[in-house]
């Protein structure tokens, strides 16, 4: 019986999960198996053929079916302007793995553009991850902002902004936000903000086309509460204000509305770019996210997502 076309897709579709698993992922052909429910062989021959059809050139270039499919579902729940779905490893507890280099390869394809940008960027663990898998490039004619301060509470470099690594794989100019991420009192950060360097790089993150951005949530191993930006009391009472996530530093309620606070008052970051004149992309994936990443979609902070299936199928469930 001839093979029809549907199963020379699904046929891709499995070589390019395989291909996944055992590039990105760095599973053996033996865990692929177990995970593909198939014998090893066949995970070998899947991994072969991802190779020998082309889908793997050092990032996955097959877009799986399923994962398509859950990108266009996730961009008609939430009114997305964009949406990217990577494959999800089971037995990974990474919260950047996949959705990082997934991020990479859209960044890169920005900064491929001919007509120049205003590029804005947030911070975090998967912004830094997405940024170390950019390769060396030259676009001066991009300009690239980053939305909060590079200075931690103890006065040191804040390790998780991402402004200074990008400007070592991409010439283009790269205009930091000179302030600490959170800064003591509202009086202190309305001086700052008159400051004339500040003011010109907040104007120009207010112009940014595209932005990324991580998204953190309010839980016990928060990124603000891990890094120091806000003690376990501050933690419990924005909680018990009906805080679910934050993005760079400003905190947001179940609505994706931001929450008047006095935090909120000390944060030094630029305001979030409109998603009215800006693509506004959260890169962010995993259970504890899946409360602040649907808060900040249906509120209209973001308009646009990077993660990996088993976030996306959790985000489409009710």
């Amino acid at each position: 019986m001839a093979r029809t076309r549907d199963d020379d897709t699904t046929r891709l579709d499995e070589a390019a999960r395989a291909g996944w698993l055992y590039y990105v992922a760095g599973n053996t052909q033996e865990e692929i198996a177990s995970k593909l429910g198939i014998s090893r062989q066949a995970a070998q021959r899947l991994v072969s053929l991802s190779v020998t059809s082309g889908l793997v050139r050092v990032r996955l270039d097959h877009p799986i079916a399923a994962c398509l499919e859950l990108a266009e579902r996730l961009k008609t729940r939430f009114d997305l302007r964009y949406a990217e779905v990577v494959p999800s490893d089971p037995t990974s507890a990474s919260t950047t793995l996949g959705i990082a280099e997934a991020c990479a390869t859209e960044m890169e394809r920005r900064l491929k553009q001919e007509n120049p940008l205003v590029i804005a960027m947030g911070t975090g663990r998967t912004l830094k991850a997405a940024v170390e898998n950019l390769p060396p490039m030259t676009c001066e004619h991009h300009r690239i902002v980053s939305l909060t301060g590079n200075i931690a509470p103890d006065g040191s470099a804040s390790v998780y902004n991402v402004i200074f690594s990008m400007a070592d794989q991409v010439k283009a100019p790269h205009y930091p936000m000179p302030l600490p991420v959170i800064v003591s009192t509202p009086e202190e950060r309305r001086l700052l903000h008159r400051q004339t360097v500040v003011q010109s790089t907040l104007h120009l993150a207010a112009e940014a086309e595209v932005t990324f951005v991580g998204v953190g949530e309010i839980a016990a191993n928060a990124p603000l509460l891990v890094d120091g930006f806000i003690t376990p009391k501050e933690r419990e009472e924005l909680l018990a204000m009906g805080a679910v996530g934050e993005i760079v530093g400003w905190v947001f309620d179940a609505r994706g509305r931001l929450i008047e606070c006095a935090f909120n008052e000390r944060v030094a970051s630029a305001p979030i770019p409109s998603t009215e004149t800006s693509e506004v992309i959260a890169v962010a994936m995993g259970p504890a996210k899946r409360s602040a990443i649907r808060a900040a979609a249906e509120g209209g902070l973001v308009n646009g997502l990077i993660t990996d299936e088993a976030t996306a199928e959790r985000l489409l469930r009710n």
